[in-house]
């Protein structure tokens, strides 16, 4: 029963990858569309500082995800630390841990930095656009963002599952 909830559950995070992928394709369009745009109505170092901005948002915020995950996995192999775990496993997960978390943090300053860099972006591309096309411009941004997010975090969820089912079938004699 449980393998067939577990399988069920798995099924329905597939489905919903799938919506989240079909989303992503029409953000991606919406990109092509806005990046057409905004090439034709910018100088082209300004379309370049667009370009580059759009290529580091998905970069950065899929580096942070990353480093998140692997972080949280290790701190979740850390609370299983007990009595019966040798000092060398200990301190592995230990400097693991530094690392990522030194990562982690290094990541958040590319993150303000990228911030910063759309603040920017978003100056010149108001000179330009109106402010429908603006509105346009942000709502991509937070969309491609989110979609990002969603797609890491379903991405997560289906590893677990898949490797709870896997681990059950095998206790199964």
């Amino acid at each position: 029963e449980l393998i067939s909830s577990l399988r069920s559950k798995l099924q329905t995070l597939w489905e919903e990858r799938e919506l989240v992928l079909s989303e992503a394709r029409e953000c991606a369009e919406r990109g092509e569309e806005l990046e057409a745009m905004v090439q034709d109505v910018c100088k082209p170092n300004e379309f370049e500082r667009y370009m580059m901005f759009i290529g580091d948002l998905e970069k950065v915020v899929s580096l942070l995800l990353c480093l998140s995950s692997r972080l949280a996995r290790v701190q979740n192999a850390m609370r299983r630390i007990d009595g019966n775990t040798d000092a060398e496993e200990k301190q592995s997960l230990n400097e693991r841990h530094k690392l990522l978390s030194r990562q982690r943090e290094d990541a958040k300053d590319l993150k303000e930095n990228l911030d910063r860099r759309e603040r920017v972006v978003s100056g010149i591309l108001a000179k330009y656009l109106t402010d429908q096309q603006l509105q346009d411009y942000r709502r991509f941004v937070q969309v491609k963002t989110f979609l990002l997010i969603e797609q890491k975090d379903l991405e997560e969820q289906i590893k677990v599952f898949e490797e709870q089912i896997e681990n059950l079938e095998k206790s199964i004699p």
